[in-house]
């Protein structure tokens, strides 16, 4: 496996001093030498792994006459990387671009089942050299590494950057007409399927990410960008050419097994919790006696998520702000938590009132995670029962 590993980065640093050796200049002699070579997008479709729900997209450089045959992959990165996960919360989280042949990156996404599709574009040869140029300048050490952010500057908004940077005309986008969707709501179609991943997705958003998008904002997701580049077109010179020349099939789209063993979805888990919030209500209400437990348990749990959610205020990623939920999950609950287990008079129950009320109004300005209102409600009923019992 080592001698393996050691081979094929020794294999991708010769492609790579090959495309160093290009002139940064497109002289003609030069660019004559690019008529072999074909720069395509390549759009993965997802599988169920997390990180691969939304789609990848990559670059590839095809020599034909040299049989050079690269993938230019701007998604990689190392989950072993010290405190990757805090850092990903943070919004600092580092990408860099990756280079591989094209042959084990199709088995790899072949193995999962996924569709890769490649739009060759429509490129002069100076547009070829000068794409071919920036992807070798990014590739050095010293630039090979970015700042990932998952909506504004991800493995497919680099790609369409490099290549709009690159060319000697305008790309002119075909106009959308009547789409208009918020990232809350494109990324609720791809995590249909994975309720639980969707919970995690939408308590970690806020308001921001339930503003409607431009067709811009849209190309973070691979399929979106795809769909841009069909319908483009390259306006140099007065003349207008189609962006891509020519759509191909480079993987069938194979069998994927969706995981539907969950038992419970979110919505369900916070139902039955409503539930037992009410059965307790009913019997403290029969013994005339508020019980300390349940109060201290979802003081407890909404707090520590509270301090998630009030960490995420200072992340760099700009739709983690102004996060509502935050009146649900809040932090400050924590506090309370020795007075209210004491029954002491306190202003808890008062400031958890406001804070549900307000909630629930806001549910009308931001799209909270599946069953966040009944867990409201299950406050709510706590409330209720220290307005009945602690008398």
């Amino acid at each position: 496996m080592k001698q393996f590993a050691f081979f094929f980065k020794a294999l991708c640093l010769v492609f790579l001093f090959q495309l160093l050796a290009l002139p940064t200049h497109a002289d003609s002699q030069t660019a004559s030498k690019m008529d072999s070579v074909e720069i395509g997008l390549i759009t993965c479709t997802p599988h169920n792994e997390i990180y691969s729900l939304y789609g990848h997209t990559a670059l590839r450089y095809h020599n034909l006459r040299s049989g050079d045959d690269l993938i230019f992959n701007y998604g990689v990165f190392n989950f072993e990387a010290p405190h990757f996960v805090i850092r990903f919360v943070l919004g600092k989280t580092d990408y860099e671009l990756g280079i591989s042949p094209y042959k084990p990156f199709c088995a790899y996404y072949k193995q999962w089942g996924c569709m890769v599709t490649e739009q060759v574009l429509n490129l002069t040869n100076e547009e070829k050299l000068r794409i071919a140029t920036a992807l070798s300048i990014n590739m050095m050490p010293q630039n090979r590494v970015y700042r990932y952010n998952f909506f504004y500057d991800n493995c497919s908004t680099r790609p369409r950057d490099i290549i709009e940077n690159n060319l000697s005309g305008k790309i002119i986008y075909e106009p959308r007409k009547d789409f208009e969707p918020s990232f809350r709501e494109m990324i609720h179609e791809l995590t249909a399927e994975h309720p639980w991943t969707a919970l995690g997705n939408d308590l970690l958003l806020g308001l921001k990410a339930d503003f409607k998008t431009n067709r811009r904002e849209q190309e973070f997701l691979p399929l979106n960008l795809m769909y841009d580049f069909d319908h483009a077109q390259i306006y140099s010179n007065g003349e207008y050419r189609p962006l891509v020349k020519d759509q191909r099939v480079l993987v069938e789209a194979g069998i994927q097994m969706v995981d539907d063993t969950h038992l419970f979805r979110p919505l369900t888990c916070a139902i039955l919790l409503l539930l037992g919030c009410l059965c307790l209500f009913y019997y403290e209400k029969t013994k005339k006696r508020r019980l300390v437990w349940p109060d201290v348990t979802l003081m407890a749990l909404t707090g520590l998520a509270g301090c998630l959610l009030f960490v995420m205020f200072f992340s760099e990623h700009p739709t983690t702000s102004t996060n509502l939920q935050i009146l649900l999950f809040n932090p400050a609950w924590l506090f309370f938590i020795p007075s209210v287990a004491r029954r002491k008079a306190t202003r808890y129950w008062t400031v958890l009132l406001v804070c549900m009320l307000l909630f629930l109004l806001g549910s009308f300005l931001q799209d909270y995670a599946e069953g966040m209102e009944f867990l409201a409600l299950c406050l709510l009923t706590r409330y209720c029962s220290h307005i009945i019992n602690d008398k």
